[in-house]
């Protein structure tokens, strides 16, 4: 990534005549920056293809949780199949977060998903990917903190609850 703005920065000191120069191997400075740079692209995209797949592993496990979680409501249901405690404001907090969790962890997987179908491109690196991961990394957050939210109503629902 700081390797094209590094690139772009120089460029745009240097007269517009010069950038298309050639050294004695015919090569241009955007070639040659692209050859001497290659190793380190090829290190970028490894280390991204390793980010995406572990936050995928871990946005694949939150929709897992959280999509079992809104079929087996917190307590029980009555025989119309209505939750018992719909109508109490803890419920109503893990409804919520619950949702927000799984499409939150959802967003986050199609983002490391178009991370990892990628094409690698040099270009890819000054703007695309970038977004793509902090975005994925984000809604990854969002799932992680509402998904806590979640757990902290049933927590709430259980221990408030009077059991006979």
């Amino acid at each position: 990534m700081p390797i094209n703005f590094n690139f772009q920065a120089v460029e745009s000191y240097v007269h517009p005549s010069l950038q298309e120069e050639q050294d004695e191997d015919n090569r241009t400075p955007r070639q040659l920056f692209t050859e001497e740079h290659k190793e380190l692209v090829e290190k970028g995209e490894k280390w991204m293809k390793a980010t995406a797949e572990s936050c995928t592993f871990v946005a694949v496990l939150i929709i897992t949780v959280v999509f079992a979680a809104a079929f087996t409501v917190p307590g029980s249901n009555n025989p119309l199949g209505i939750p018992t405690f719909l109508h109490q404001p803890s419920f109503l907090v893990f409804a919520i977060s619950d949702a927000f969790a799984l499409f939150s962890s959802t967003a986050s997987l199609l983002m490391f998903l178009g991370i990892l179908t990628s094409r690698y491109a040099k270009e890819d690196f000054l703007e695309s990917l970038p977004k793509k991961l902090i975005i994925g990394l984000i809604t990854l957050f969002f799932s992680i903190a509402s998904m806590m939210a979640a757990f902290g109503a049933t927590i709430y629902i259980f221990l408030s609850h009077p059991w006979k």
